[in-house]
C-alpha cells in the first residue's frame, strides 16, 4: 500500500503528519510513505490535495468530503471531540489505514477480477501441435511491426501442422481472435484496431492494446520499457503510464484502472465481454462515477500497483 503526503513548500504541519504516521505504522509491513511538494493550483488539482498537508492511500484522500475541491489553503482536521488540528490524530490515521489495509486484503481477489485471463486458465498456449509456437510468432510480428502476420508467415512456425486450423484452435481457445476471412483481428494483448490504449515499445514498434491491463502486461513480456497513451472515458482526460517491467510512472498521479465486463462470468471471447471496460481513469472519483453509471457493467477499480501486478501476471510469461 502507498500513503503520500501532499503538502506546499515549508509547511508547518507535513512533518506532524509524518511522525505520527511513523508511529502508526511502525512495524507494519507493506506499505510504503512518499511525500509530494506541491507548488501551485494546478499541481494541487493533479494530485487530488485538499489543503495543506494531504495524505494520500493508494491516491485516494480519505479524510476528503465528497465534492471537496482542490486547495493550497492550510488544512485542519477535526477529531471525534471536534479539536482541530493542522493533522490527523494517530487513532484517525490507525483506522483509515486499517480500513484500507482490510479492503485491499478483500478485494485482492475478488470474484469480477480474473486475474489470469480466460477465466482464470491463463493465456499461455498449449505446447502441443505447434500452438504455441504459431501464438509466439503472432506476438513477436506484433512487438516487432505493430500489425498482425499473415497466415504465410507463420507456415514455418507450424510446420508439420497447418497455419490456418492452429489459429482457429488458438481462436476457439481465446488465446486470439479471427474474423470471417480467417485473419487476426486480436491477439491478446494487441489489437489490430485502434483502441484507447496506444502503446509505444521501446526500440521496437508501437501497438494497440485490447485494454488497461493488457496495456500494463506489455513491458514485462517483450522485456522492453513501453510508454501507455490512454485517456478516462468519461471525461477524455489524457493519462499516460511509462512501465519498466514491475516499475511504473503515472500521469496523473491519480489514475488508477477499472476492470469490468458485461457478465458474471468473463465468457470468450474476452474481447466482446471484457475488453472495453477495463479501462484508465484519471482517478477513483472518475472511475467510482463511471461504475454508477453503468450498473449492467460488473466490476471495480484496481490500484496502480494491483493492475499492474494482475497485467504482468497474465502476459509476463506469453513469450518466455
Amino acid at each position: 500500500m502507498q500513503l503520500t503526503v501532499l503538502a506546499v513548500p515549508d509547511c508547518p504541519s507535513a512533518p506532524v503528519l509524518e511522525d505520527r504516521l511513523a508511529t502508526v505504522l511502525h512495524n507494519q509491513p507493506g506499505v510504503t510513505v512518499s511525500r509530494q511538494v506541491i507548488g501551485d493550483e494546478r499541481e494541487a488539482a493533479r494530485w487530488g490535495m485538499h489543503g495543506s498537508p494531504t495524505l494520500l492511500i493508494d491516491g485516494i484522500d480519505p479524510f476528503a468530503a465528497p465534492g471537496q475541491p482542490p486547495s493550497l489553503s492550510c488544512r485542519l482536521y477535526r477529531d471525534h471531540d471536534g479539536h482541530a488540528s493542522g493533522a490527523p490524530s494517530e487513532s484517525e490515521l490507525r483506522l483509515v489505514i486499517e480500513r484500507a489495509l482490510t479492503a485491499a486484503t478483500e478485494t485482492r481477489n475478488p470474484a469480477w477480477l480474473d486475474s489470469l485471463g480466460r477465466a482464470g486458465r491463463g493465456r499461455v498456449a498449449p505446447a502441443e501441435r505447434g500452438l504455441r509456437a504459431v501464438h509466439q510468432a503472432v506476438l513477436r510480428a506484433f512487438v516487432e511491426t505493430g500489425i498482425a502476420p499473415g497466415i504465410t508467415s507463420l507456415v514455418s512456425a507450424a510446420a508439420p501442422g497447418s497455419a490456418s486450423e492452429l489459429l482457429a484452435e488458438l481462436a476457439a481457445g481465446d488465446f486470439l481472435c479471427l474474423d470471417h476471412a480467417g485473419e487476426i483481428t486480436a491477439a491478446y494483448p494487441f489489437s489490430t484496431l485502434p483502441t484507447r490504449h496506444r502503446v509505444r515499445i521501446a526500440d521496437n514498434a508501437t501497438v494497440s492494446a485490447m485494454c488497461a491491463i493488457d496495456a500494463l502486461g506489455i513491458s514485462a513480456m517483450v522485456g522492453h520499457p513501453v510508454v501507455i497513451e490512454s485517456a478516462d472515458p468519461s471525461t477524455g482526460a489524457p493519462v499516460t503510464v511509462n512501465v519498466d517491467g514491475a516499475s511504473s510512472t503515472w500521469d496523473p498521479p491519480t489514475a488508477v484502472v477499472f476492470v469490468g465486463r458485461t457478465d458474471s462470468e468473463c465468457a470468450r471471447p474476452s474481447a466482446s465481454v471484457c475488453c472495453g471496460y477495463m479501462n484508465f481513469f484519471a482517478s477513483r472519483a472518475a472511475a467510482d462515477a463511471w461504475a454508477a453509471s453503468h450498473p449492467q457493467i460488473t466490476g471495480g477499480v484496481l490500484s496502480q500497483e494491483r493492475a499492474l501486478e494482475v497485467g504482468i501476471g497474465i502476459f509476463g510469461h506469453l513469450l518466455d
